[in-house]
């Protein structure tokens, strides 16, 4: 019997339409068709890509937004998807913008090995730990806009209020609007503030029991997950979620430190040129993992008594730094002598 043809599948990920496309391995445009986001419309979609031949692996760009799911279900039923980059805007221009358009090209960037990253696995602990830390995050934010917004109503309020309140800490400030009887005559703007400012000390100490609630069940799952991460210097509940979450359910997919360095951008790249050689750090990668590395690091320097690198050149510690004065001077006294 004559062997399948292999072919590569690519995908477009959108709302509710995924729209699929297949080529063989010369690069010939086979079909292309929409599919809903479904699971009825993922069953759908496998067969149809089975249909044109033997599936070697499936090109997908936004694994974990959109087509999150789809991945899940093509990686359940043993096809292989890669993670396709986004191509830049003069290749974009160039073949032009629609949905059929981008999937083949999602299936090219695989078939050229242009694109070959292996997305994150988002079916396990992980998963779940960046899951209750988008919660945590939208709660501090709402917390800290909560603070600024009482701090600017007492700047605002009457003087007999504002000057009850203005030398306050946010804990205090916090328990005494929280236990405050404002009135009920709310055509006095005293009152009015008072009340508002209740409500707003009751929305704080809400958010910081949902924070609260948050912090437990997180550490709870990363002692789970990564029984060791915690007990490392400098490191707390925040920045073992995300170095998590960074790495992933599956962390084999990060084949040396090196490259989970470059990930957390805080790996050199070449920038030489010429006669020049010399490296820069990466500024691209996951900034919030850069962060907390950096966090982590100071934190350990500072607990350990360990003088923190400097680059080569810079000045010790008590020199004063020279400035564009001291270089004229300087350059004066050298003409000066060679007169």
């Amino acid at each position: 019997m004559p062997q399948p043809i292999e072919v590569i599948g690519g995908i477009d990920n959108h709302t509710d339409v995924h729209q699929a496309a297949v080529i063989d391995t010369i690069g010939r445009h086979l079909a292309t068709e929409a599919f809903p986001t479904t699971p009825a419309g993922y069953r759908r979609l496998l067969a149809w890509l089975r249909s044109h031949g033997q599936v070697m692996a499936v090109g997908m760009e936004g694994t974990g937004s959109f087509g999150a799911e789809l991945a899940r279900y093509l990686r359940a039923n043993q096809i292989a998807v890669i993670e396709v980059e986004r191509p830049d805007r003069r290749a974009r221009r160039a073949a032009g913008k629609s949905a059929p358009v981008d999937a083949y090209a999602a299936a090219t960037a695989v078939l050229s090995g242009r694109a070959n990253g292996t997305p994150k696995d988002r079916d396990g602990k992980v998963e779940a730990i960046r899951a209750l830390r988008v919660v945590r995050a939208s709660a501090v934010k709402a917390r800290t806009q909560t603070t600024n917004q009482i701090k600017s109503l007492i700047i605002t309020a009457p003087a007999a209020v504002r000057e009850a309140l203005r030398s306050l800490t946010t804990t205090e400030l916090i328990r005494r609007l929280a236990a405050s009887r404002p009135g009920t005559d709310l055509t006095a703007p005293a009152a009015a503030v008072k009340l508002a400012l209740k409500r707003l000390a009751k929305r704080f100490q809400h958010l910081s029991e949902e924070i609260a609630d948050a912090d437990a069940e997180l550490r709870a799952l990363i002692t789970r997950t990564a029984p060791g991460l915690l007990a490392l210097p400098g490191v707390g509940t925040e920045t073992a979620g995300q170095l998590l979450v960074t790495a992933g359910d599956n962390p084999d997919r990060l084949v040396s430190e090196a490259s989970f360095a470059h990930l957390c951008a805080a790996a050199p790249v070449p920038a030489s040129s010429g006669r020049t050689d010399r490296h820069r750090l990466n500024r691209g990668g996951d900034r919030q993992a850069n962060r907390r590395c950096t966090q982590s690091c100071w934190f350990a320097c500072v607990t350990t008594h360990a003088p923190a690198t400097t680059w080569h050149g810079a000045p010790s510690r008590g020199s004063r730094r020279r400035t564009s004065s001291d270089a004229l001077n300087a350059s004066s006294r050298t003409r000066s002598t060679a007169t």
